[in-house]
């Protein structure tokens, strides 16, 4: 017979110690995107010693376990449950036992739990497979801080042999209190895409401006016009972003530079706006340009589309985290956020859900934001991610 819930719970709370040693073990031994060879191999040992079938280097230091359910009445069925693995270039700043210790390298946003989640999970699977009718894949995904690792694994064949008909992946989120989980049907997480403009001129004396082509003045009028996108062109009823966070030009005050650099990121969490501002962009710098006698050249991208979650996938996880914390602690208000994830590419590919579990604790004084230096989870997130991917995946696969 399938565990009951407080059977679950039991079991997963035994695993406990082991699953926050495994996180930590993770926190102090952080890899950067593309570079996460000796975290790809700890995870590929671990689940051979698990019982998965096992496949390194997919789509670069990717690694993907196989576990086939052994439940009677036939299924071929293929639940993906994906986790990231990379860290970032952040020197940790907290004093902390299980600190980072390559100066310079920190799991700054949460990696390292995904990771021994996920572990744990396939753990905790394995010894129930024969309550799974079908398949559970667990992707272990590089690079997803240079949103360089899910695109490989995609290509690869992660959703193939056998072919993944559905996918599931957790975000511990710090400013989300601990004990609570955000679900969200359609976009989670916006889309987000590099803007680079370079407004070209003619430069000289700064005395003369009447002789040259001041590039500074340019990007200035680039600049107050991009923010009219989303306020004039984009439905009050969706939302997007274009920010310009550096400009650079010039090297004294009395002298015309030839070019300035403008560089923003776009956002948004419909497609068609997505695209929208992409267009009016680059409309908006080159038409301004050229009418003060300058030029711009405009470069968007490569990004990453939203993180759109599919309605009956995400009413599973829903199902899943109100059993696994209550349903008064599932929000059911707007989760969505503005930061972005290339999970959105495993999204697009076949129906799925992400959602975010609590990580934060005020009264422990674990505040810090994800990239921050002093950035820290509560480790009882550790098992609500566990029990929510547990019941979501033992509901799919009955």
């Amino acid at each position: 017979m399938p565990r009951t819930k407080d059977a679950l719970k039991a079991d997963i709370q035994q695993r406990r110690p082991a699953l926050i040693e495994l996180r930590r073990y993770f926190h102090q031994h952080p890899e950067l995107s593309f570079e996460e060879r000796e975290t790809a191999a700890t995870i590929a040992a671990r689940l051979r010693n698990t019982g998965l079938d096992v496949t390194e280097n997919v789509g670069g230091y990717g690694v993907v376990g196989l576990l086939r359910g052994t439940k009677d009445g036939g299924s071929d069925r293929t639940l993906l449950v994906r986790a990231d693995i990379d860290a970032l270039p952040v020197t940790e700043a907290n004093d902390v036992p299980y600190k980072s210790q390559k100066l310079g390298i920190m799991h700054a946003c949460g990696h390292d739990g995904h990771t021994a989640i996920a572990l744990t999970l396939a753990e905790l699977l394995f010894a129930q497979r024969d309550h799974l009718r079908g398949n559970v894949k667990f992707a272990f995904q590089p690079a997803e801080e240079r949103v360089g690792g899910a695109e490989p694994m995609i290509r690869d064949g992660v959703l193939q042999n056998p072919d993944v008909n559905a996918v599931i992946g957790l975000h511990l989120w710090s400013t989300l209190p601990v004990g609570t989980v955000g679900v969200q049907t359609g976009p989670i997480f916006a889309s987000a895409d590099e803007v680079k403009i370079r407004v070209r001129g003619r430069g000289g004396h700064g005395a003369m401006p009447h002789l040259n082509v001041d590039p500074i003045l340019i990007a200035a009028q680039i600049l107050a016009a991009l923010q009219t996108l989303v306020s004039r062109e984009i439905s009050p009823l969706h939302a997007g972003v274009v920010t310009i966070g550096a400009i650079h030009g010039g090297t004294a005050g009395n002298i015309i530079a030839d070019e300035v650099e403008m560089i923003g990121t776009i956002r948004a969490y419909d497609q068609a706006d997505r695209e929208h501002l992409h267009l009016r962009v680059r409309e908006v710098a080159q038409s301004i340009a050229s009418g003060m006698r300058g030029e711009a050249r405009v470069e968007i991208g490569p990004g990453v589309r939203a993180c759109d979650n599919d309605p009956a996938i995400t009413d599973l996880i829903r199902r899943a985290a109100d059993a696994t914390v209550g349903a008064s602690n599932v929000p059911r208000g707007d989760n969505r956020l503005p930061v972005s994830d290339d999970m959105a590419l495993f999204l697009a590919a076949v129906p799925g859900s992400y959602f975010l579990v609590g990580a934060g604790n005020a009264e422990r004084g674990i505040t810090a934001p994800h990239h921050s230096a002093r950035f820290d989870i509560d480790e009882d997130s550790l098992s609500i991610g566990v029990e929510v991917l547990a019941r979501a995946t033992l509901e799919y696969l009955k």
